[in-house]
């Protein structure tokens, strides 16, 4: 079967959402503070982090790849002080859950069917180089069509993390310089990476002479050169999280999409997830079902 590399760009607009709650949702703060995990940035590496056990600070910093090392360094390994990895996987779980009940998603048939498909897509898609997709397959799963769905979501979002990763580490942009070059490219503003990536004016100012050494930017712009840089990285990703619906057909991706879709919107309205964030998701063409295949 022959599906373009954007296929997948719009199947992320579609699950990141789902997902995302575990971040924005107050039921998810709220179980990270019970833990007794301090602000908001423990709770964050502490849950996200779980999957691979009690593993050092710098183990998340390269795997997570765009945060500060000292960020992650106050988180790890303290927040296992409080509470264990699976004490925090066991609370993001049903936080997540209670969240998207809230947000007014139920057992019905959509999704029942966007939680079977997206979880036959997960358990089909390569682990080779995807660490924190791996660890996260290595969980058992769950019955309950929300949770599953939730579950299968996470698994996605983490499988093409990982292969970003792989393509930024290719194409000799680090993780901090990557926060720049998307800022750069007009995803987000300065003011907002910067403060939710801890940069500093020395860190940020570093990047960009590096960047512009490499002739991407100029006077913070991208040039041309940046430009198509950009768009490699962003094509390739693409490609590597095109392997997750692999395992599907035709039918059952459109299946898919009709399902999740709906789903997403009922999650987007609810107002939880910001318009804004790191991660770049589009919202203009979630009023399409389809995904064009048949």
């Amino acid at each position: 079967m022959s599906r373009e590399p954007e296929l997948a760009r719009r199947f992320f607009d579609r699950f990141e959402p789902v997902h995302a709650l575990t971040y924005f949702a107050p039921e998810a703060r709220d179980a990270m503070d019970a833990l007794g995990f301090r602000g908001f940035w423990m709770g964050y590496f502490a849950a996200r982090s779980a999957p691979l056990g009690p593993v050092p600070a710098n183990v998340v910093t390269a795997t997570f790849y765009n945060f500060s090392p000292t960020r992650v360094a106050r988180a790890l390994p303290a927040a296992w002080d409080y509470a264990t990895p699976q004490d925090a996987l066991r609370a993001r779980s049903t936080a997540a859950v209670a969240a998207l009940r809230r947000c007014g998603v139920t057992e019905n048939e959509n999704v029942c069917n966007a939680a079977e498909l997206a979880a036959k897509a997960a358990r089909s898609a390569p682990l080779d180089g995807r660490p924190l997709f791996a660890a996260n397959a290595a969980l058992p799963w769950p019955d309950n069509p929300i949770e599953m769905l939730w579950h299968a979501t996470t698994l996605l979002r983490e499988h093409r993390g990982d292969g970003h990763v792989a393509v930024l580490t290719t194409a000799g942009v680090s993780g901090r310089e990557s926060n720049v070059l998307h800022c750069a490219a007009g995803a987000v503003t300065e003011e907002f990476i910067r403060r939710s990536r801890d940069y500093d004016d020395a860190e940020w100012q570093a990047c960009c002479r590096r960047l512009t050494t490499r002739g991407l930017l100029a006077d913070g712009v991208l040039t041309d050169a940046g430009r198509l840089l950009k768009e490699q990285i962003e094509t390739a990703t693409n490609t590597l999280a095109l392997t997750a619906l692999d395992g599907l057909d035709d039918a059952e991706v459109e299946i898919l999409f009709a399902a999740l879709t709906p789903v997403t919107r009922t999650v987007v309205a609810a107002g939880d997830v910001p318009a804004t964030t790191p991660m770049g998701m589009r919202r203009d063409e979630l009023d399409d079902n389809s995904a064009h295949l048949v």
